[in-house]
Order: C-alpha cells, then structure tokens, then sequence
C-alpha cells in the first residue's frame, strides 16, 4: 500500500515495476545492469482513488498517461535499482497528491459603490477643468 497523507490511496498490486537500462552515472556497469525503474499505474482500473482525483491526474500527468489509462514514470538518476524504486515511488505520490488537492475557486471581486462614485467624480471634476482650459485658450486667439 501506498499512503498519501496517512491515507491508502494505491495498493501496490495495481503498480507494476519495469527495470531497464540506463544511460547516465554508472560507468561501465551501465551497459550490464538494468537500473533504471519504469512504473507502470494503471489509473484507470484503481480501485482506492476517487474519481475527481483520477480526472485531475490526467490532467496534470499529461502524455505520461497512454490510452489504455496507464501512467507510465521513469527514474534512472541513481546507480542502484533500489534507489530509483523509491525515486519513482516519490514521483507517484508527488502527483497523486497534487492532484488531491482541489483546485482554490476565486471569487470576482467587487468594486465598491463609494469608490465607483468618487471615480466618476474625479472624472467630472476633470472634465470641468478640461472645459475650462478649452474655452480660456479660445480667448486668447
């Protein structure tokens, strides 16, 4: 199982765990040892995640999700298996859990009605003072 905020969000027999070899640190072991981890989750089928959840995570996974509804994560930044396993294990429950959280809604602010009024205000006081200008200069001419 895996927890998500004490939560059990995934059961571990929906993962499936692909070791592949890597490129990168490794020297000549690289082309011996598979040591890169490809996680393979199928969301689709889930049986603990909720809905609004799973449809989030499509959306925040993006193309790491095939057609069939598999998310597909790979860790090929450390030397030892091991240590990828727990890196692409962090990288599901980092999604998972950006994906639980719901989205703030943000209210429209409104505009006050004092502060409407002294807009139109200083508007008029403007034009007034506009007008006054445009008839003293027609003077002068």
């Amino acid at each position: 199982m895996i927890e998500i905020n004490g939560i059990e969000l995934v059961n571990e027999h929906e993962i499936s765990y692909e070791f592949i070899k890597s490129s990168g640190p490794g020297g000549q072991n690289v082309n011996k040892v598979a040591t890169a981890v490809r996680l393979r989750f199928n969301m689709k089928d889930s049986s603990q995640l909720p809905d609004e959840v799973k449809s989030r995570l499509f959306k925040i996974a993006g193309n790491r999700i095939n057609k069939e509804g598999i998310l597909v994560l790979t860790a090929r930044k450390h030397r030892r298996q091991e240590k990828n396993r727990q890196e692409v294990i962090e990288k599901l429950k980092s999604l998972i859990l950006q994906a639980s959280q719901k989205p703030v809604q943000h209210k429209k602010t409104k505009i006050p009605h004092s502060v409407r009024l002294q807009r139109l205000e200083t508007k008029k006081r403007r034009s007034a003072q506009k007008q006054i200008r445009r008839s003293s200069i027609s003077l002068h001419e």
